[in-house]
């Protein structure tokens, strides 16, 4: 029996010192976990100490981007940026609720990438008490660098993250402050949906979310490890 239309392409990211690629499965997503910026969203961050319960929201597979060219998105005036950290499966979970360790051995590699916005659309949903989804989930929202291998980064904790635009620093943020860490993440993810080979997770972002314009340049970077930049063109 032949498909009425064609299949979809998975995006698949380079992954560097492999001559491999990374084909995209899911698109997982962390909402304040940083501190502070929780805080500048008007939010009360959650407490490590209490842990609680994380915010998680999805993306489509086909919003990643990797050539860093993002055109300004329809329905808003507010489009902003967001780095975070990007976290690759490189096995499937057991099923039932992961541990640390079992956490921990799901991951293939680190990347960093923007979790774009669109700031007017997610602040009306939010007033509303609806889902983000118009927010978050669009065209070219999931700019995303080259993945280094987990074995070729000694210690994520740490790495620090940080956006520029036209050369201007716009954001900064240790991965120490995570109030939940890759591990804890993929516990939590796992409480609610099976990981597979082929996920990627964004971590969240700290504190300076702010907007972009068409035809500024910006560059994501984690800790000169890895990197991706871009530019945002016009709608």
């Amino acid at each position: 029996m032949r498909d009425l239309v064609p299949a979809p392409v998975a995006v698949r990211i380079p992954v560097r010192g492999t001559g491999a690629r990374f084909p995209v499965r899911r698109v997982y997503c962390v909402g304040r976990n940083f501190a502070e910026h929780a805080r500048e969203m008007g939010a009360t961050p959650a407490d490590p100490a209490a842990r609680g319960t994380p915010v998680f929201f999805l993306k489509p597979p086909d919003a990643v981007v990797l050539d860093g060219q993002v055109p300004y998105p329809p329905g808003t005036d507010e489009l902003h940026h967001e780095v975070e950290l990007v976290v690759a499966l490189g096995r499937d979970a057991q099923p039932g609720v992961l541990d640390r360790g079992q956490a921990a051995a799901l991951v293939l590699g680190y990347g960093v990438g923007l979790d774009l916005t669109r700031r007017d659309l997610q602040a009306a949903a939010k007033a509303r008490g609806l889902p983000w989804d118009t927010g978050k989930a669009f065209d070219a929202s999931a700019p995303v660098s080259e993945l280094v291998p987990a074995d070729a980064v000694a210690d994520l904790r740490g790495l620090t993250l940080s956006l520029d635009v036209h050369g201007e620093r716009r954001q900064h943020g240790r991965l120490a402050d995570l109030v939940w860490d890759v591990p804890d993440i993929l516990v939590e993810l796992s409480r609610l949906y099976a990981l597979r080979a082929g996920d990627l997770v964004f971590m969240g972002t700290p504190a300076g979310v702010g907007p972009l314009r068409p035809g500024d340049d910006w560059r994501a970077s984690l800790d000169g490890v890895v990197e991706v930049h871009g530019r945002v063109l016009a709608r």
